[in-house]
């Protein structure tokens, strides 16, 4: 095997795995069970909340499973039978292509519910909540049918030592594929991320328009005494490509890490790098969330005073 089985005497890494694993499930719990009273609170549901709720539910499935694979990977030795590795990572590589899916379309929710009257998106407002389920429902299917190679491609980690099988866990092993197949596996791949991604360009493109837009007409109606206080639409417009730049520069940096890995074979730096940078948008963009939402920051204080007071 690499010598990336050897990760399991590696402190350092156990330590900043585990940390982000903690902190992102902390960030994603909070943020679902604050949009969850939010929604049971008021009389009418919104949609953007109830996104941002399942897309904070989905990251948390993703972090428990992520903190399930590097358990085993600082493991002395494999405890796993084929089963439970194929399982497993299939139902992580499905979550990890659920968070992308389901962010890509939040922030054309989002584009589409912020756009004013007079916009060319404003006859989707109403059916935009139906048509988002419906494409979300489509890329379930499409994930679960790109992910099922991984059945026949994972096993449980052999009693022998070979080159051909690649590190996954101490329990778990990849089998190799064809040239042919990784290929069409690959392509694939790429052209669907390459769709959301484009996708959530183009609606962070439309929003910063009409940022631009809103901000020019301000300045000729009001001159230079503007108010310093953002309006609901302008702060919901940073947050959109806050969290836009930030998916962007992480995909683009994972896929660098992810060559690296694949080019330096028995690299178990970066194997552990390509597993922090993968998972630290789901860590990270639940504090974004958070942080920009007003009604989330007040119950987060609120839940903070009560404990103190217990």
């Amino acid at each position: 095997m690499n010598k990336v089985s050897l990760l399991h005497t590696d402190t350092n890494m156990k330590i900043i795995l585990f940390s982000e694993m903690c902190v992102g499930i902390s960030a994603n719990s909070i943020l679902f069970i604050a949009h969850i009273c939010m929604l049971l609170g008021e009389n009418r549901s919104k949609s953007i909340d109830l996104y941002i709720a399942f897309l904070s539910l989905t990251q948390l499935m993703l972090l428990i499973t992520m903190g399930l694979i590097v358990a085993d990977m600082f493991m002395s030795q494999g405890r796993w039978d084929s089963t439970i590795c194929q399982s497993l990572l299939y139902l992580h590589r499905l979550l990890r292509g659920l968070t992308l899916s389901a962010t890509c379309l939040l922030n054309v929710l989002w584009t589409i519910m912020l756009s004013p009257r007079r916009s060319c998106l404003m006859k989707f407002k109403h059916k935009s909540p139906n048509h988002i389920s419906g494409a979300f429902l489509l890329f379930c299917v499409l994930y679960m049918s790109f992910s099922s190679h991984l059945f026949l491609s994972i096993i449980a980690t052999p009693n022998l030592t070979s080159e051909n099988f690649m590190y996954v866990t101490q329990s778990c092993s990849l089998l190799p594929m064809s040239y042919s197949r990784t290929n069409m596996f690959s392509i694939s791949i790429a052209m669907r991320e390459a769709f959301l991604i484009s996708l959530m360009a183009l609606s962070s493109g439309y929003m910063m328009n009409l940022l631009w837009r809103h901000k020019k007409q301000a300045q000729h109606l009001h001159s230079t005494s503007l108010s310093s206080k953002a309006s609901p639409e302008q702060r919901a417009t940073r947050t959109i490509m806050l969290l836009m730049s930030f998916f962007v520069v992480l995909y683009i940096l994972e896929n660098v890490v992810f060559h690296s890995r694949m080019k330096f074979k028995d690299g178990s730096i970066f194997y552990c790098v390509q597993i922090i940078v993968s998972h630290s948008y789901a860590t990270v963009s639940p504090f974004v969330f958070i942080c920009s939402e007003k009604l989330i920051t007040k119950f987060c204080g609120s839940m903070c005073g009560r404990l103190v007071t217990v």
